[in-house]
């Protein structure tokens, strides 16, 4: 049958719209400027332009979003690469399939105007932590590269309290500091902080943020219409940061404050150009790292944690 052009245009009115696809992203943390890409996405209406309907949810447990995504209760989860080396060695089936924040944020933090001015002044010291295991190894490569050891140094263990911490004179320095909002909690408390940063210090450069899935999700066709919404808000982000944060606040009004704004523009520099772009001889070298540290016992193929979709 033959529609006329006027009674095919009713036709395609009257019919509903394609219905579109749900994802649910589980976030690392409640919302903050390192998740301004998927925030601007959300708002600007790139998700449902790539034929999603995104839900973007804030963890209960923060370390939940991983076991979740493996155990197949969710789609996607934000994740540390230094915590996926971990899981994939622990044999969960979780692969890294796109970059948020393309950087380190960790750190290693003194007082601008205390003792420490250098990283070999940091022996005799105590230094603050809030989790063991990959903090520890970052410890050690910070010291190894002032030719000290952990033994020359007092760990204390202040959870996460870390500017408080050092900033009540408790620790003469703490490690695992972002350099996006703690640095910026100092300073807007009266205190500037001096950081030291690891891929400056012999740790290999790693991607702080990034989208893990199921091994068994790498197929779905919803994942490369995801990053691509994502592209689309990080290169708005980097064109229009204003107009940006106009969105964010909108979005999420309680983060309109001094530490947020300075948050925002110390991490648009870190969001990852092209987000689905993976770097295999970066995760193989961090992937060593992680093996000489003793924090996994095997490196396996890059192919096997990490994939960049086509």
């Amino acid at each position: 049958m033959r529609l006329l052009p006027a009674l095919a245009a009713l036709v395609l009115a009257a019919a509903p719209a394609a219905a579109a696809d749900k994802l649910t992203v589980l976030l690392d943390w409640f919302v903050n400027p390192d998740h301004a890409p998927l925030v601007v996405a959300a708002e600007k209406g790139l998700f449902a332009a790539h034929g999603l309907d995104v839900d973007l949810v804030v963890p209960a447990d923060p370390s939940a979003p991983p076991r979740l995504v493996a155990a197949g209760k969710a789609d996607v989860a934000l994740h540390y690469q230094p915590s996926l080396a971990l899981d994939v060695d622990a044999g969960l089936p979780l692969v890294r399939f796109g970059t948020l924040i393309e950087t380190p944020l960790n750190t290693l933090i003194v007082l601008k105007d205390g003792p420490v001015k250098t990283l070999s002044d940091l022996k005799g010291r105590t230094i603050g932590y809030s989790v063991s295991g990959f903090e520890d190894a970052m410890l050690g490569q910070f010291l190894k590269s002032a030719g000290l050891k952990l033994d020359d140094v007092t760990l204390v263990n202040v959870n996460f309290a870390l500017s408080a911490s050092l900033l009540a004179g408790q620790v003469d320095a703490v490690v695992g500091g972002y350099r996006n909002f703690e640095l910026n909690q100092m300073k807007i408390e009266g205190h500037e902080g001096l950081a030291f940063y690891p891929e400056e210090h012999g740790m290999p450069a790693y991607d702080e943020l990034i989208y893990v899935a199921n091994r068994d999700l790498v197929g779905d066709k919803r994942l490369p219409e995801f990053l691509a919404a994502v592209e689309e808000a990080t290169i708005y982000l980097t064109n229009h940061p204003d107009d940006a944060w106009a969105l964010f606040v909108k979005a999420h009004p309680d983060l309109d404050d001094d530490l947020n704004r300075r948050a925002w523009a110390d991490t648009l520099p870190r969001f990852a150009k092209r987000p689905a772009a993976l770097d295999a001889g970066r995760y193989d070298r961090f992937m060593r790292f992680m093996k000489d540290a003793g924090l996994v016992k095997e490196v396996p193929p890059v192919e096997t944690y990490a994939v960049e979709l086509r």
